[in-house]
């Protein structure tokens, strides 16, 4: 067993008397709900569990600044489920990222915010901590996990696996995501009508999605079905051409700027206009190769990673295919915001109710982990071992729906 898996032997699980939340990293459509979703199920199995939540994710849990689920507020847990966002609210912290948590007046000079935080859940005498977020937020967690056991503080860490990317490792379907690509094809239902704003008009879609294309690509399946269920007015302008996609980029792909150039040129040329979906992550690495080579410095967050709407890729390839397509006009329009803070869907409630509840029993049963459906087991619903848990899953372009959805935009 490894340090970080802090499942216990039956005999040794200790009673569960109160437990923690937090949500951290970005938002989804999804944070509201399973913090709903934990509330109801504690309610449910074990009213007598005393809960709190730590506010703005560790930077609430490193200042100890958190508030507790009163009875009014467990009377209510249902009505989160309509809200996006995070009634806890959010932060981007990394508990090793020791210089960062001092710049920010997290800890002290000298202190290890892993040890801050042991000492704060030992202080408000928490059993169990539900950390809701994606790779980062888990890993963070695995980090603290291990430093608990390693140090003699017996206490369970339960995941919930937050990312409208869906790129954590060994998870198959993360919270939020559903929502998110539905999100981003009602956005692009509206933003595609600019078609008609000017001739020879580009527009480019840009996605979330930092390593993985899995968002970009489901969006865009999305709405792609959406314009094929339309009825057009032919002889008019109004065209399931003119409407639909015409070309799809993700990050695992290699994008040729000549070549797609030159099949949406004749596009262009036909109807007078081309809508592209984009992944924010497709090419980044040209992009900070481009801003390295000009002496710029490139923005990064505290976990290292690029910080992409400061290098603004979406705009970088729009000037590469608006030169090659010659386009008059170029809009590159991003639903990343607007998607991930919607309340999730009917698709994702279901998910985030059978995850919030396992990760309710899981705890009560003393388990540790991140609780989703695991890839390497068959797809079961788990609590699966921290040390497993690693962001940038990649998406799989030569998935039949995928192909067959570049099939029918013309895409090679």
């Amino acid at each position: 067993m490894g340090a970080r898996h802090l499942r216990l032997p039956e005999r040794f699980v200790m009673p569960v008397r109160k437990v923690a939340m937090l949500t951290a990293g970005g938002i989804a459509p999804c944070l509201s709900s399973a913090v709903g979703g934990l509330i109801e199920r504690y309610t449910e199995t074990a009213p007598e569990v005393e809960i709190i939540g730590y506010l703005d994710g560790y930077a609430g849990l490193l200042t100890g600044n958190s508030l507790p689920v009163t009875a009014e507020v467990r009377e209510g847990a249902h009505l989160l489920h309509h809200f996006g966002g995070s009634p806890l609210g959010n932060s981007r912290v990394k508990l090793t990222n020791v210089a960062d948590c001092v710049k920010r007046g997290l800890v002290k000079e000298g202190q290890d915010p892993l040890h801050v935080a042991a000492e704060q859940l030992t202080k408000d005498g928490v059993d169990v901590l539900h950390t809701i977020g994606g790779d980062d937020t888990n890993t963070t967690a695995a980090d603290l996990a291990a430093y608990l056991h390693e140090n003699g503080y017996e206490l369970q860490v339960v995941g919930l696996p937050k990312t409208i990317d869906n790129d954590v490792v060994p998870i198959r379907q993360t919270l939020g995501a559903w929502t998110a690509a539905e999100q981003g094809a009602i956005f692009a239902k509206n933003i595609i009508g600019e078609h008609t704003s000017n001739p020879r008009m580009l527009i480019v879609h840009e996605v979330m999605g930092r390593h993985c294309g899995w968002l970009t690509a489901e969006t865009a399946r999305r709405y792609h079905a959406w314009v094929g269920e339309q009825a057009y007015v032919p002889g008019i302008g109004n065209s399931q051409q003119r409407w639909d996609v015409h070309g799809v980029y993700v990050p695992e792909s290699h994008i040729d700027i000549a070549a797609e150039g030159a099949r949406l040129r004749a596009t262009m040329d036909e109807i007078g206009c081309v809508n592209i979906f984009l992944s924010e992550g497709a090419g980044v690495a040209d992009v900070v190769a481009e801003m390295e080579a000009a002496g710029d410095e490139v923005p990064r967050d505290p976990f290292g990673h690029v910080m992409l709407d400061k290098v603004n890729p979406g705009a970088w390839f729009a000037k590469q295919f608006a030169a090659a397509i010659g386009a008059e006009k170029v809009m590159v329009q991003k639903s990343g915001y607007f998607a991930r803070s919607a309340a999730a869907n009917d698709e994702d409630l279901a998910l985030i109710k059978r995850c919030t509840d396992f990760a309710v029993d899981a705890a009560l049963r003393g388990e540790s982990g991140v609780v989703g459906e695991d890839e390497e087991a068959g797809d079961e619903l788990r609590a699966i071992e921290f040390p497993r848990i690693r962001g940038a899953k990649a998406f799989d372009p030569q998935v039949e729906w995928f192909q067959a959805l570049l099939r029918d935009i013309g895409q090679h």
